[in-house]
């Protein structure tokens, strides 16, 4: 069986993968694979924006004192200011692609805020940021020659060869569900995050930890795993979450209510509805503890009409599918599952401790957001990792010696494992205890079910469940490692940290 060769293999087809398609030269093969349709990932689902000093009142110094702050102490304040002072030449470089971001009459760029901001300084489109810029990209890849788009296509294994070591491709499903060897000089990782190992979360159904796992198994160190991000306010409809409600209505002066329209946010923290993230999601947490609520009340009804339909298009449709008019009704949210704030340890290139892996984007850890991420900043560290990954293998391009045939099977039975009952286990395992709470009893139970599942699936190469439960047993590993409760981990049985 013949199997697939490239210059580049980029895992991932969002933000950070095609900016790093678009940033390479045009002799390289590139293939850039899609595990899903290739609209389906949560770049292409973000509705906020891009953080960006661009007012002439705001500094980069305050942008990197916000991010500090929002990641509780835990953040590389090297890459921190290196991430975001490209900030500017990663919003002209959207807008050279034709991301037709929102502008104020006078033509200059609208500025919005979101939580944990001190000023006004998120692009945007409209309240659908992500879908605009992807299908801007997705547009720009489409174009060019170089880039080949392979949909419904997952990557399973990372090959490796060599001592040291180095990554030469992987072990990928193809459409048709074959599996070959997917031989490339250079190999990017931009495969999201792993909302998905959760019952209830605003990733797309591909967001399973893929990259993470197959890094990890290839002796890549990965970090922060325990500083799960838990979006405050997703629509509720019928007890699951139906939808994101960007944290952009309340830069814009939403308030949280419970049922009786008492509002609740002054009680937790200064800042309010403003403040950071995992502080509004505990304190939502706490009040539908304590009240016993499904859910919490978001209402923006005192804006007008037009304004809301102005500026918030999308959430209006998503809630009035759902018969909500957010123009005269509180919209129904809780916290769920969102954002990754750590990863697979690399630097603002994305390289990696092996040799020609690259990860970029949500799989990697960079030291950008800490404990916590600031709203706005994840698709910014997106383009500026995509660009500066594209610009490091370009230097120095490695040939691919591609091999005919592969020898040997690819994987193997599974067994008597139930692997559609295991995943249903497992995202309810992960919600009760390695959810917004954590304590010791909690993360020791959940570790020794991981551990059972890990070893029954033991046979079983190139299967999906054997990355999701890798993902699931290093993060109740990180987390139970963690005594002090710090940013988005958040223990009952310990006290917070100094850091906030």
């Amino acid at each position: 069986m013949t199997q697939p060769s490239t210059d580049v293999l980029i895992i991932g087809a969002g933000l950070a993968g095609m900016a790093t398609a678009l940033s390479l030269p045009a002799h390289l093969r590139v293939s850039l694979l899609s595990k899903g349709a290739a609209d389906e990932c949560a770049s292409a689902w973000a509705q906020g924006g891009i953080a960006a000093v661009l007012d002439a009142e705001d500094s980069l110094d305050a942008h990197v004192q916000d991010t500090l702050v929002a990641g509780a102490g835990q953040c590389d304040a090297r890459a921190v200011r290196a991430i975001l002072e490209q900030a500017p030449a990663a919003i002209e470089w959207l807008l050279a692609h034709g991301v037709p971001f929102t502008r104020e009459a006078d033509g200059r760029l609208h500025l919005t805020r979101e939580g944990g901001h001190g000023r006004r300084r998120i692009v945007h489109a409209a309240d659908a940021t992500g879908q605009a810029v992807h299908a801007a990209l997705l547009r720009a890849c489409r174009a060019r020659p170089n880039i080949a788009l392979h949909e419904h296509t997952s990557a399973l294994d990372l090959l490796t060869a060599g001592q040291p070591a180095r990554c030469e491709g992987a072990l990928v499903r193809m459409p048709d569900q074959t599996l070959r060897h997917w031989h490339a000089g250079r190999t990017v990782l931009a495969t999201g995050g792993m909302g998905q190992v959760y019952p209830c979360t605003t990733n797309p159904a591909t967001a399973t930890g893929d990259g993470l796992a197959m890094a990890w198994r290839a002796g890549c160190r990965v970090g922060d795993l325990e500083f799960m991000q838990f979006h405050p306010t997703a629509l509720q409809v019928d007890g699951r979450a139906a939808g994101l409600v960007s944290e952009a209505l309340r830069g814009e002066g939403a308030l949280l209510r419970l049922p009786d329209g008492t509002r609740f946010m002054p009680l937790h923290d200064a800042r309010a509805e403003l403040a950071p993230r995992d502080i509004v999601a505990r304190a939502i947490w706490h009040e539908m503890a304590r009240h016993g609520l499904a859910f919490v009340h978001l209402d923006i009804s005192h804006r007008p009409r037009p304004w809301l339909q102005a500026h918030f298009p999308a959430i209006m449709a998503l809630c009035a599918a759902h018969g909500i008019d957010i123009a005269t009704q509180p919209i129904p949210v809780a916290p769920c599952a969102h954002y990754a704030c750590g990863g697979v340890l690399a630097g603002i290139d994305g390289r990696t401790d092996l040799q020609d892996l690259h990860a970029i984007g949500e799989v990697a850890r960079t030291g950008l957001h800490g404990a916590n991420r600031l709203a706005s900043n994840s698709l910014l560290e997106c383009v500026v990792m995509g660009r500066a990954a594209a610009r490091a293998i370009a230097q120095q391009p490695a040939a691919v010696q591609a091999p005919a045939h592969v020898a040997g099977p690819m994987g193997s039975s599974l067994q008597a494992v139930d692997t559609a009952a295991v995943e249903q286990q497992l995202r309810q395992l992960m919600h009760d205890c390695v959810g917004i709470q954590r304590s010791d009893q909690g993360l020791a139970h959940a570790l020794q079910r991981i551990a059972a599942w890990r070893q029954a699936l033991e046979p079983a190469a190139g299967h999906a469940l054997r990355n999701q439960l890798d993902v699931c047993w290093l993060m109740a590993s990180a987390a139970a490692a963690r005594r002090e409760s710090c940013g988005a981990h958040s223990r009952i049985d310990a006290a917070p940290a100094l850091v906030e």
